[in-house]
């Protein structure tokens, strides 16, 4: 049978039951408000990390935007110009440069906001390991800018620190934010992020190929990788896609930018010239440093600016070549080839004068000795002298186109350049025109700004203006105008070199300076050769000797071709018909 219950024994239990069941609704309560209190928290830290994260991108912003200009440009414009090892070496060695620079200052910026977050409490700070990857960080991308900073490097060791420091990047990416990150999964997304930021930026500043980049970004990626792949959760897919999402972009980035300098390098080909940096420019056309694809030499390779193509520029820029190419004098810069590309532009190729123009050689180092401007006239003499032989009239000498340089071991060897405005005594017709330009007003000869009629003794007005030049440091007439210089030329005696400078010069070079500078052309020696004669028989007490010479270059001179002084403008300036009627006039 059953047992009885009293009524009384069953109320107690229900009161019991109720009074149970009453605590465990408090105690699952309880639990809802912890997990709601923790859920609330929860939101609130996520909004301080969004604080935070906005102030990390401040900083970040403000830091990258004080990077100092020099580092953020190449130092050599040859990124495109440049053919053979050489040249693609010196390119990247300049964008590793680049790269070590910006990595290092991007992982500052985010170091230094991660110290100041942590120091207000706002996210964890960085634990041990933390630090010393960062430190790590900063020596390797450091160090690759000192490195690549310095000396030339050879392109197998620049090679070699690309694929290190991305490999040590890949690696070092894992530790950089293990102490103040301590959520596995906000973790792994910035390691990510973090190792497709490196891919990106190499494949951005370095010139590589496509399998090269594809090569390296892999083994970026590889630490990353490895470490999902033995994590003791299921692999994480997404990651490893955008892993080779980010992989396959680069490398294809990588493609076209490579792509694009073979086809600028073809470009800029030239028959057997690939051309390299810009060396100057004048009033036809543009110069060029570059290199024959198989005798290796130098050369300089002039373009007729396109601008400027038309039937007289063409007639005139061949002219230019031919005769050029006719004078043989070993003062005189030398022409190698002529010639015209596929799609119509005319160039010509003449020796590489790597020297000092006498603009540069004045400007840094001031007036030069009797004896060394003897030595250099004369040479200046010799080179006119053929030409005007030949019946021609150079009509543009002046400092910055006479180039002393070493030949054959020889130092202070001077060459005559820049024959674009020569003229042939007996004339062209339909060469020279009205309104063309002349000269250089600085040193052109009277009868040149009266009439336009230079003759040879028009240069050798010249050549006076350029010894009294390189014997003052100052020019014959200077003034606040092409106008007012012109008008000198006309109507102003010069004042003796000696005057000038303050000191006593020699009578008999003082004497022939200013016998080239007689307004009458009648006046002034008959010829080069006279005027060469004259100057052999100035007697001086010293002569300018190759050790003086050389002792110069290895001094002065090497300080000057650091600094490359440049000429002035006026000396650069050339002056038109208009201009040289109203000098003309002595009013």
């Amino acid at each position: 049978m059953l047992p009885v219950v009293p009524d009384q024994l069953m109320g107690r239990k229900g009161r019991a039951g109720s009074v149970h069941q009453a605590a465990a609704r408090d105690r699952t309560g309880g639990r809802l408000v912890e997990r709601s209190q923790a859920i609330n928290g929860h939101r609130a830290a996520l909004a301080t990390r969004g604080v935070g994260e906005s102030c990390l991108v401040a900083g970040v912003v403000a830091i990258l935007a004080a990077m100092p200009p020099e580092l953020m440009r190449p130092q050599t414009p040859s990124e495109v110009a440049g053919s053979g090892e050489p040249a693609d070496a010196r390119l990247l060695q300049d964008r590793l440069r680049l790269f070590g620079g910006i990595t290092f200052l991007i992982a500052a910026a985010f170091y230094a906001v991660g110290l100041v977050l942590g120091g207000f409490g706002i996210q964890s700070a960085f634990d041990p390991v933390g630090h010393a990857a960062m430190w790590v960080v900063f020596l390797l991308t450091g160090g690759t800018w000192l490195y690549c900073s310095g000396e030339t490097r050879s392109g197998s060791r620049l090679r070699a620190v690309d694929a290190l420091l991305m490999a040590a990047l890949g690696g070092l990416v894992l530790l950089t934010p293990s102490g103040s990150i301590p959520e596995a999964d906000v973790r792994r997304m910035v390691v990510l992020v973090e190792v497709l930021l490196v891919v990106f930026t190499r494949s951005i500043f370095i010139p590589s190929s496509a399998r090269r980049t594809l090569a390296v970004s892999a083994l970026t990626a590889l630490p990353l990788a490895l470490s999902l792949a033995i994590a003791p959760v299921r692999p994480y897919v997404w990651t490893f896609m955008w892993l080779l999402a980010a992989i396959g972009v680069a490398t294809a980035g990588s493609a076209v930018i490579y792509g694009l300098r073979r086809e600028v390098r073809h470009a800029r080909q030239l028959g057997q010239y690939t051309l390299a940096e810009k060396l100057g420019e004048g009033g036809m056309g543009v110069v060029y440093r570059a290199r024959h694809a198989m005798l290796r030499r130098p050369t300089a390779v002039k373009l007729l600016r396109p601008e400027h193509v038309g039937e007289a520029s063409l007639r005139r820029f061949e002219r230019e070549v031919q005769l050029t190419a006719g004078l043989s004098h070993p003062n005189t810069i030398s022409v190698f080839d002529y010639g015209r590309t596929a799609d119509g532009v005319f160039y010509y190729a003449m020796e590489y004068l790597d020297g000092l123009n006498l603009d540069e050689i004045v400007a840094g180092d001031g007036p030069q000795p009797p004896a060394r401007v003897v030595h250099v006239v004369r040479q200046i003499l010799g080179a006119l002298g053929e030409a005007h032989g030949i019946g021609l009239v150079h009509r543009d000498v002046k400092p910055g186109n006479v180039i002393l340089c070493e030949r054959g071991g020889i130092p202070d060897v001077a060459k005559v350049l820049d024959f674009g405005l020569v003229k042939e005594i007996e004339g062209e017709p339909g060469v020279t025109h009205e309104g063309a330009l002349v000269g250089t007003p600085l040193f052109l000869a009277p009868e040149a700004i009266r009439s336009g009629d230079a003759g040879p003794r028009s240069d050798l007005y010249a050549v006076g203006a350029v010894a009294y030049y390189l014997l003052c440091g100052r020019h014959v007439f200077e003034g606040k105008s092409v106008v007012e210089v012109c008008g000198h030329h006309l109507h102003t005696a010069p004042i003796p070199p000696s005057e000038r400078v303050g000191r006593p010069l020699p009578a008999a070079l003082e004497a022939w300076v200013l016998a080239c500078l007689e307004k009458d052309p009648e006046r002034r020696p008959r010829s080069a050769a006279d005027a060469a004669a004259r100057l052999d028989a100035c007697a001086l007490d010293d002569a300018w000797t190759v050790e003086a010479a050389r002792a110069w270059w290895a001094g002065r001179g090497r300080a000057i071709a650091a600094g490359r002084a440049g000429s002035g403008a006026p000396s650069a300036a050339t002056l038109s018909r208009s201009v040289l009627e109203k000098a003309d006039d002595p009013r």
